[in-house]
């Protein structure tokens, strides 16, 4: 099987600039989505975006050197593309219920359940230092929940909100381990399209029972949301083609910071001092554990 190699940089700070820019599209992306959500559901907003990311990513694959994937590549396309839609109707649909900061911090925990599951399929050495990065980060979900319990306004809704973002985080640790499998045998645009019609095609069958018109007004919200995501991943795959990881995870995690500041100024959202500790523990663990496997520790504001 063929592999594709990583471009190395000279220097690394055009490519943490870079990062830094889809780590703010990627965010933008999630507080628009947030809002589609709430306006007309979760399994909607996906599909819908799904359906553009589709037609705008082959439309770039047919115009550009395209190859087409062998059987087994189109196998991990495909499976990929099942983690990833159930990463994205569980984590949408917990953010439409928690708020913006809160969601992004839980869903930091991925990295560290990937370092695990990496352990069990290919096979690597725990780390001591990665498992203290994990207990850290455990303590951080636990004062993040122990938070909402302490709420005056607290509702069963944020606590299913909660397990819908942790749910999708254990999916998408899974997710991290195939990205680097599929990385290697195939180029970003061909991930993103394939993967985007197997997306379509997966949540399509539902669409008999499940699927409305879009709303005209929310055609442009829906083109825009699908242009930050589109825009944010092939920005997060040209700076990890040239850049070490160990350079642009600490960028990664200022999506914690953006999710603040938009949470706060779309939808007044105040930050409680148990998410910003929790948060802090939780991406302390991810960098102390990210020493022991650096391609396993990037969030999980990099392909959804």
């Amino acid at each position: 099987m063929k592999t594709l190699q990583p471009t190395v940089a000279v220097s690394t700070l055009i490519p943490v600039l870079v990062c830094a820019l889809a780590i703010f599209l990627l965010s933008a992306m999630d507080a628009a989505m947030k809002s589609l959500v709430i306006a007309i559901g979760v399994y909607n907003t996906v599909l819908w975006r799904s359906l553009l990311a589709t037609l705008v990513a082959g439309s770039v694959w047919s115009a550009t050197a395209r190859t087409r994937p062998t059987a087994s590549v189109l196998r991990l396309h495909v499976l990929r593309a099942v983690i990833i839609g159930i990463v994205l109707i569980s984590f949408f649909w917990g953010l439409a219920r928690l708020p913006l900061a809160e969601a992004i911090a839980l869903s930091f925990i991925a990295p560290l359940i990937a370092l695990y599951l990496a352990a069990l399929t290919l096979g690597e050495r725990i780390r001591r230092q990665a498992i203290w990065g994990s207990l850290a980060g455990t303590v951080g979900v636990i004062i993040i929940m122990g938070g909402q319990f302490g709420r005056s306004a607290y509702t069963e809704a944020a606590l299913l909100g909660t397990a819908a973002v942790l749910f999708s985080a254990v999916f998408y640790a899974y997710n991290l381990v195939l990205m680097r499998r599929q990385a290697l045998v195939a180029r970003p645009i061909e991930i993103a399209f394939f993967q985007s019609v197997a997306l379509v095609l997966i949540l399509g069958s539902a669409a008999p029972w499940l699927a409305v018109a879009l709303p005209r007004d929310l055609w442009l919200p829906i083109a825009g949301v699908t242009a930050l995501s589109l825009s944010g991943q092939f920005l997060m795959s040209w700076a990890y083609r040239r850049a070490e990881a160990q350079y642009l995870i600490p960028t990664e995690y200022s999506a914690f910071v953006w999710a603040i500041a938009l949470g706060w100024f779309f939808f007044g959202e105040a930050v409680s001092w148990t998410t910003l500790s929790g948060a802090g523990l939780i991406i302390a663990g991810c960098l102390v554990a990210a020493r022991t496997n650096p391609r396993l520790a990037e969030p999980i504001e990099a392909t959804v």
